[in-house]
């Protein structure tokens, strides 16, 4: 791979300010919070606590996994909190301006229900807590384990995101851990219990055009509501390398060949992340009214 001397223009975010921003950090600071926003050195930080928005993750800051393009950490994680739920709770009620939170988490396969049991708690303790807001959860895949799923579900979240990340032929090299099919049985799952799902892809890694076309038509196939595309950017040398920046009218052609197929909603761009402008793609789906009808199917 041909080596990636400088970023493009395209790529260059803008740095966090605003009295938003300020009071995001302080909220995230003084609850002792952990964010994807920090620990995954997302490059819309600045945009998104401008906003008043942060990506909440929960489980502790250290993952199980040792994927090659993440830069979360990863080692042994501290033993699960059983006070988190409430902290999460009272943080996420504390941020008056958001409509819609996303939770995520590190992989901890470290406890038997991969912390399923905390998912759950912390989802029904935000529904208490902050009943006006919708929730959209990114959870890892609970090693293909139904019933550890179906703890989370039950919980009733309002949308469910579970990220594919790259095609088929990277799976392994990238994902280590996880596993194609499996990702695809998360979001099927979701799906057929009647959850709105989502998913996220990364490009610029090594894949391949009909890789692509392949994996959205997979994606379509599995009936997930929303995609986000995005540029992948190796968080350090020990990473997987980039293979290439995408330029936008690229992001901008992915993102109508996924419309095409029947996705939904697709959100598709050099700075996009999974969490990018969530609340924007949620609201075109009637959350609320959906929570009056759990088995309601999505399209």
């Amino acid at each position: 791979m041909n080596p990636i001397l400088r970023k493009p223009d395209w790529l260059r975010a803008k740095l966090p300010s605003g009295g938003d921003y300020l009071r995001t950090r302080h909220n995230v600071d003084g609850h002792g919070l952990h964010t994807v926003c920090e620990s995954a050195q997302c490059p819309n930080l600045g945009e998104c606590w401008s906003r008043g928005s942060a990506t909440v993750m929960i489980l502790g800051n250290t993952c199980t996994r040792a994927c090659a393009f993440c830069a979360v950490h990863t080692g042994r994680p501290e033993p699960l909190d059983p006070g988190e739920p409430a902290r999460v709770a009272d943080s996420i009620a504390k941020m008056k301006e958001l409509k819609h939170v996303v939770i995520t988490s590190v992989s901890r396969d470290d406890v038997p229900d991969g912390g399923a049991a905390v998912w759950a708690e912390v989802v029904r303790q935000t529904r208490e807590r902050c009943p006006a807001i919708t929730i959209e959860v990114l959870p890892a895949d609970f090693r293909g384990v139904q019933a550890h799923l179906d703890i989370l579900l039950d919980a009733r979240p309002d949308i469910l995101n579970h990220n594919m990340e790259t095609v088929e032929r990277l799976q392994r090299p990238i994902r280590k851990t996880a596993r194609y099919e499996r990702s695809f049985w998360v979001l099927k799952h979701a799906k057929s219990r009647g959850f709105i799902t989502k998913t996220g892809i990364m490009l610029g890694i090594g894949e391949k055009r009909d890789e692509i076309e392949k994996l959205i038509r997979d994606i379509r196939a599995a009936g997930v509501n929303i995609l986000t595309i995005g540029q992948y950017l190796a968080p350090s040398k020990n990473h997987a390398p980039i293979d290439r920046w995408v330029t936008p009218a690229e992001f901008e052609e992915w993102k109508n060949f996924a419309l095409e197929t029947g996705i939904d909603i697709c959100e598709s761009g050099p700075l996009v992340r999974s969490s990018y402008r969530s609340e924007r793609a949620a609201s075109h789906f009637n959350l609320m009214e959906r929570r009056n009808h759990p088995l309601l199917p999505g399209k």
